[in-house]
């Protein structure tokens, strides 16, 4: 297969691959996998998935951790002519079954330490073809091994009329409706998003980006898309659980750029380190507010490098960036929109605010998303009519200032989705396991301000008359069921939950007013949770 223009997102493998055949194109624990070979694994994937019945426009479930595999799957699935969804390989039987099944997945490749899980979620899940574990369950469950398969087949897919304008991905996020929503994303919106990235962070082909952020997620994502379209190199870890191992692999491997979320910013800067890391040329920041005291740390570790304060959510991948040499005169903002693209903050009369004025943030732009997967009503609330005729614009429902510059400023979200440690986390998703709790009468989750994380989980549950329930029992139900993220740091146990008019919990009560005040007598358990790293 010839390169062609970069119109699909598979058209930057296929023209990295035929200018750089034997470059480093993605190194993780494994290996290294070169360019020639990412493409020859994507290539035979394709032909596979459209030998045991892909036809275009299905979706494919790639629960798979942030390897090589991976990223030769999501190009396998669009070479092939399917709609990739990457699943958080944290995520658990009960919401991997949701997303088949929402998604109407034909296909699922998995880790194979992951097939139980697999096995538990697919039973359930009618539209599904078949299933591909990373190596082979020796018939236990009727998956086909993937290496297996990838070696019988030849790299030549049959070719598919694939446009700019087809589903090219579903991100599932989490809502305010207890399920995570799949936002659509075009072949067009990646295409645009990940060059209108490159452009403004001034990267290269001899970048090497280490990400330790997972691909399941935009901004994971992104660091893969972005890496093929320059023909650059990515470095995956798995995680940020061993932060010396990931720091000891950007001086060994002289990472050049690294996406971060504060959580891991805030951990950099309190390790010992023998030098600084003088490779490093740019440092982005996401998924949540960048302290503007950790910057003198973050520089004195990467003198080198350039910090970018940045803005985005699913629906349209990167909203603004704030320039690096701005950082110090304007260390709260988050910038300008993203190039090609235009950012503005309206009032309740949808009339531009004045500079220091609180309103809504609108994004308009190619990177917008499709809307929502089979849900009109959800796309309707966040998809609104534009300046122009037949226009829509993305409704981000988040409050944001603007100076006389025309930079923003984050001021606070507007829905009950809480981000923490660069994760979204519906509280609804969360209040549904702990309703499920024996013992359990009442509960609400919500989302605390927080130095560190950005946001806490916090529970408030209420228990049955005469029930004897403690914090374990109930950490040990949410961690069968959540991912980690999303298991409550805090538990609270009060007698009752603070409501209106209406009898709705006033869940803005519970998150803004100092607990002691507001429930003297409830008394506040602090948690450990397994630290893993975001999204976004």
């Amino acid at each position: 297969m010839s390169p062609v223009t970069h119109r699909l997102v598979q058209d930057h493998l296929l023209a990295s691959a035929d200018r750089l055949p034997e470059k480093v194109a993605v190194s993780d624990e494994w290996g290294t996998c070169t360019y020639a070979e990412l493409l020859d694994d994507a290539l035979r994937f394709a032909r596979v998935l459209q030998d045991e019945g892909l036809v275009r426009g299905d979706r494919v479930a790639v629960y798979l951790d942030n390897t090589a595999q991976c990223a030769a799957s999501i190009f396998g699935v669009l070479l092939a002519g399917g709609v990739f969804t990457v699943v958080n390989p944290q995520t658990k039987a009960e919401k991997l079954e949701y997303i088949l099944r929402d998604s109407e997945a034909a296909f699922l490749v998995a880790e194979a330490r992951s097939a139980d899980t697999a096995a538990a979620a697919t039973a359930a899940a009618p539209d599904l073809k078949g299933v591909f574990t990373n190596d082979g369950d020796e018939g236990r469950r009727g998956f086909l091994s993937l290496r297996e398969a990838l070696d019988a087949t030849a790299p030549e897919p049959r070719p598919v009329p694939t446009i700019p304008l087809d589903l090219a991905a579903l991100i599932y996020t989490s809502g305010t409706t207890g399920h995570p929503k799949g936002v659509m994303l075009s072949h067009n919106n990646l295409v645009f998003a990940a060059g209108s990235i490159v452009d403004y962070l001034r990267l290269g082909e001899d970048d090497r980006i280490l990400s330790v952020l997972p691909l399941a997620f935009t901004y994971g994502l992104n660091q893969l898309l972005l890496t093929t379209r320059l023909g650059a190199t990515l470095l995956l870890e798995r995680s940020f659980a061993f932060p010396a191992r990931t720091l000891r692999r950007v001086r060994e491997e002289e990472a050049t750029v690294f996406p971060g979320v504060p959580t891991i910013y805030v951990t950099i800067v309190g390790l010992e380190h023998e030098e600084p890391y003088t490779s490093m040329r740019r440092l982005t920041n996401a998924a949540a507010g960048l302290p503007p005291a950790l910057h003198a740390g973050i520089r004195r570790v990467f003198p080198n490098a350039l910090l970018f304060r940045m803005y985005g959510l699913t629906e349209c991948q990167r909203v603004c960036y704030l320039e690096p040499e701005l950082v110090d005169q304007k260390p709260t903002s988050i910038g300008k929109a993203m190039p090609g693209t235009e950012a503005f903050v309206l009032d309740d009369l949808g009339k531009p605010v004045e500079p220091g004025e609180v309103g809504v943030l609108h994004v308009r732009g190619p990177h917008v998303m499709m809307g929502y997967w089979r849900a009109p009503d959800l796309t309707a609330r966040m998809l609104r009519d534009g300046p122009y005729p037949g226009e829509r614009m993305l409704c981000t429902h988040d409050h944001f200032t603007v100076d006389k510059d025309g930079d923003l400023y984050f001021v606070d979200r507007s829905d009950d989705v809480i981000k923490t440690r660069g994760e979204k986390v519906s509280s609804v998703e969360v209040e549904n396991v702990l309703h499920d709790v024996d013992g359990i009468r009442m509960a609400a989750v919500v989302g605390v301000p927080d130095a560190l994380l950005g946001q806490i989980v916090r529970a408030y549950v209420v228990l049955d008359e005469g029930a004897q329930l403690g914090e374990q029992e109930i950490l040990r139900a949410c961690r069968g069921r959540l991912e980690n993220f999303m298991v409550p740091k805090e538990i609270v146990f009060v007698a009752d939950l603070p409501r209106g008019e209406t009898g709705k919990v006033r869940k803005k009560s519970l998150s803004r007013e100092p607990l002691e005040t507001m429930l003297p007598s409830a008394f506040q358990l602090q948690t450990e949770t397994e630290t893993e790293t975001p999204q976004a």
